[in-house]
């Protein structure tokens, strides 16, 4: 699996760890992207909208975010993401998700703050 596959490097983070329940994960993702057929952009956004509707924990924002930063998927289309799902899986999984993507990567959210 090349670095430039999204998740990849998600993936490559869980695929050293020594554990089965990781390797399970790795397992189940790979060849993901490519069976697909989505561009980079579009996949990872689809995967990020799905941990949403799932009420993810943070640590899986954290793998999937990150992963679309790395490849240059502007921040803005990740906060469109959520605004065009908000109507179909709710104002409190967006809310969540909000509070979720904040834990993972370190962020305090105050009332006057935005994601």
């Amino acid at each position: 699996m090349t670095q430039d596959t999204p998740g990849a490097g998600g993936v490559a983070a869980l695929a050293e760890a020594d554990a089965p329940v990781f390797e399970s994960l790795v397992q189940m993702t790979l060849n993901t992207f490519e069976r697909s057929g989505l561009d980079p952009e579009t996949y990872l956004l689809a995967r990020i909208a799905a941990l949403v509707a799932m009420d993810a924990a943070p640590v899986s924002y954290l793998l999937n975010i990150g992963t679309a930063e790395e490849i240059g998927v502007p921040l803005e289309k990740i906060q469109g993401t959520l605004v065009a799902i908000a109507p179909v899986v709710g104002s409190a999984r967006v809310v969540s998700a909000a509070r979720n993507i904040g834990l993972a990567f370190g962020l305090t959210l105050h009332g006057g703050d935005r994601f």
